[in-house]
């Protein structure tokens, strides 16, 4: 039996093409997700980011359309969490939908104790997302780890 995959939709008031660099440079990403990014995306390239300032999660590109798809694949550096680097697959497509555009997430491959926390991250940052893709700044980071 396969694990569950994890859907996330998300209407944003941007173009696919502006969400998209949202995803291809690490200084636009870290607006909304992360204090520490390397994000190299074509395919083979480096996905790895600090999410929460408490540990990194990792992967590789698989494939990059611009304005269109990317796909990642996911796991965390850290072995307590049950997702090792690599081992799940992140799918982002980008689709006009009137004056802005519908971002839908597919997580795929997550072990099911994982996959709740997972839709909380996801749906928090894809929120964070909308505003910074919308020009308004999302504000610091509540779910940020304590220092």
């Amino acid at each position: 039996m396969s694990e569950p995959e994890l859907v996330i939709e998300r209407r944003i008031a941007a173009s696919p093409e502006t969400v998209f660099s949202f995803f291809t440079s690490p200084e636009r990403w870290l607006r909304w997700q992360g204090v520490e990014a390397a994000v190299e995306p074509w395919p083979g390239g480096t996905f790895r980011m600090n999410v929460r300032g408490d540990g990194f999660a990792s992967g590789r590109f698989t494939e990059v359309v611009p304005g269109r798809r990317l796909v990642f694949t996911w796991g965390w550096e850290t072995a307590a969490l049950g997702v090792p680097p690599g081992s799940t697959t992140v799918e982002i497509d980008l689709r006009p939908d009137g004056d802005g555009m519908v971002l839908r997430l597919v997580h795929r491959d997550l072990p099911g104790p994982a996959v709740e926390d997972h839709r909380w991250g996801w749906d928090h940052y894809t929120a964070r997302l909308a505003s910074a893709a919308a020009g308004v700044d999302p504000g610091p980071d509540p779910a940020l780890a304590a220092p």
